[in-house]
């Protein structure tokens, strides 16, 4: 017997069948009430909630590198259904369990927002140590249902190339063109899929993508929200998982066409086939997924990324400076490079409060008197460029009516810092016994207490000595797969990093919440909204260029809310009026 239930909240339909009491499955999505004609109902046993790995159970599903048919999460049993409201919307969490496991999904719903964000719950209550390969943030099977065509012919994924310099560079595709075809009656095992492995979080692409269904105009837009590894895949459901279709003609499509299966997208965090991540659940323990989010609407692309829009807005960290959307003025690109001194500055921070800054931020350099890059992790202020103190500057900014700022990066220790020689090597991320380094870095791990509270002090100083209230927070290294210390995988130790670093940045908007601290990466190398949901702004590129800029200003929008974003304005001295003009609205429009 099979039993559904269905979910109508913010526009959005769940719908969910519940197969003998045993098996419960996620069958609909969408901003329309479920069709049960547009689905056999022995099609049904595919939908899963969560693909779950374990190392040695290998795989129910004839499926390549894809992440289906996982075992034993397949054969998970349905034990029950929590549904009640919270102060941000109503919440599902539907609770699974095989031999011990528990797999809880959470659906997170936002009050007039067509937005979910969900995440997986996966509990050891056995005696065994679980030895997870892969477990999904969120998963749905149907993505293509709906219309008369085959997915083949009805399919667009919206993909999001980012780079240093070329950020947010979108591109629209139909799945052929991208490789993924249907195969008579066969299975595919061509998967579709975009990953990130390190800690620059968008080096290669935003952890987005955009599932549209032209004929229909059903949309699916998501975000995974880590500031590390994540990945996503969509590809085509086996014809392996339709284990009871018997008469091959319901996979027959109005127009004749034979089709095996419907496009799926699975989303997750790190994973160990493609970020030599696994974790080593004892008995007791829990572990978490990151969160995903996913936008469904009717309407294609850019209204998905309205209401992602929207979402974005209910979790980030509430803060002023989204509401003032001040000037700042940062002495770096076409301007000093990371080579300021007090007689530099003095004029630089004249011009600036005449033109109606707001915050002048002093960049990279002011903590050394030669190398800026390699001499960073004390933080300390050169003696040889700020003559009487770094503080003489700093209260000029003040006396001007502007709030100084200073670049950080606080995440790193050069090899030319000072004190290098007196920092414990347990601080560092370590692989095959070496420390890591990175473009003349080295990685510290915020899970070691001692690296929190340099951390603090570091900002305690900025805060209360110098009296800055913005800090540039840079992050200019990968620290690769991540570190064999205290991890059950290198993937282990740097999801655990990730988390550690962000529960760190709470803890210094607690102490300290009108500090403004921008996220930058390189640009825009870490634009995540793990990230941003603690930052009030984002660094958005080094572009240079103002035409160029001009591209990645527009298209940023999608990556985050357009109030968060910085963009570099060049009126260079040299420029044409309307070069100047394209620059600076450019830059002013977000």
């Amino acid at each position: 017997m099979t039993r559904l239930i269905k979910i109508n909240e913010n526009g959005i339909y769940m719908v969910f069948a519940l197969i003998d009491d045993e098996k419960i499955r996620l069958i609909h999505l969408g901003t329309a009430p479920f069709n049960e004609k547009a689905m056999p109902e022995n099609a049904w046993e595919n939908g899963y909630l969560v693909q779950y790995q374990e190392t040695g159970y290998g795989s129910a599903d004839h499926r390549g590198r894809k992440h289906t048919g996982s075992v034993p999460g397949c054969w998970a049993v349905y034990r029950e259904m929590r549904d009640y409201k919270n102060e941000k919307g109503r919440k599902l969490e539907i609770v699974q369990d095989y031999q011990g496991l528990q797999l809880i999904s959470h659906y997170q719903f936002y009050d007039n927002v067509q937005t979910i964000r969900s995440w997986t719950e996966v509990t050891n209550q056995s005696e065994e140590t679980r030895e997870i390969e892969y477990v999904s943030s969120f998963a749905y099977q149907y993505a293509s249902v709906g219309g008369n065509k085959p997915w083949n012919r009805k399919m667009r994924l919206h993909t999001a190339h980012n780079s240093w310099y070329d950020e947010c560079r979108w591109e629209s595709r139909t799945l052929p063109e991208m490789g993924l075809n249907p195969i008579n009656l066969a299975q595919s095992t061509k998967r579709i899929y975009e990953q990130n492995l390190g800690s620059w979080s968008t080096q290669e692409f935003l952890p987005m993508g955009c599932l549209e269904n032209e004929e229909t105009g059903a949309t699916f837009l998501w975000q995974i929200e880590n500031n590390g590894s994540w990945y996503w895949e969509v590809a085509e459901s086996s014809e392996l998982m339709f284990p009871t279709v018997k008469d091959h003609n319901l996979m027959i499509t109005n127009d004749g066409n034979e089709i095996s299966g419907e496009i799926y997208f699975v989303l997750s965090g790190p994973t160990e086939w493609e970020s030599q991540w696994h974790k080593s659940l004892k008995p007791g323990k829990t572990f978490i997924t990151v969160p995903a989010a996913v936008s469904v609407v009717n309407g294609g692309f850019e209204k998905a990324v309205v209401e992602m829009t929207k979402y974005r807005r209910k979790i980030r960290r509430p803060n002023k400076d989204n509401e003032k959307l001040a000037v700042i003025f940062n002495d770096y690109m076409n301007c000093l490079f990371g080579d300021s001194t007090t007689e530099k500055l003095l004029p630089l921070i004249d011009t600036a409060a005449d033109a109606g800054c707001e915050y002048f931020c002093i960049d990279c350099g002011w903590y050394t008197d030669t190398n800026w890059w390699a001499g960073v992790g004390e933080w300390k202020p050169s003696a040889q460029r700020y003559p009487g103190g770094i503080e003489k500057p700093i209260k000029y900014i003040r006396e001007k009516g502007m709030i100084p700022g200073l670049w950080l990066e606080i995440e790193t220790v050069g090899f030319d810092c000072p004190n290098i020689d007196k920092i414990p090597k347990s601080w560092f991320f370590r692989r095959h016994g070496k420390i890591i380094s990175d473009q003349c870095r080295y990685q510290l791990d915020f899970r070691n207490p001692e690296v929190q509270d340099y951390a603090t002090s570091v900002i305690d100083r900025m805060v209360n000595e110098y009296g800055v209230g913005y800090i540039k927070m840079d992050y200019n290294i990968n620290s690769g797969i991540g570190t064999e210390v205290d991890s059950d995988s290198l993937g282990d130790g740097l999801l655990e990093h990730n988390r550690a670093y962000l529960a760190w940045l709470d803890s210094i908007f607690i102490k300290y919440p009108d500090l403004i601290i921008e996220n930058c990466g390189s640009g825009g190398m870490r634009m995540d909204y793990a990230m941003l949901s603690r930052h009030s702004i984002q660094s958005s590129s080094d572009q240079t260029d103002y035409i160029k800029n001009a591209a990645i200003a527009a298209s940023c929008a999608t990556a985050l809310t357009p109030e968060q974003c910085a963009i570099w304005s060049y009126p260079l001295s040299g420029a044409a009026p309307e070069e100047t003009t394209m620059n600076m609205v450019n830059a002013m429009m977000l």
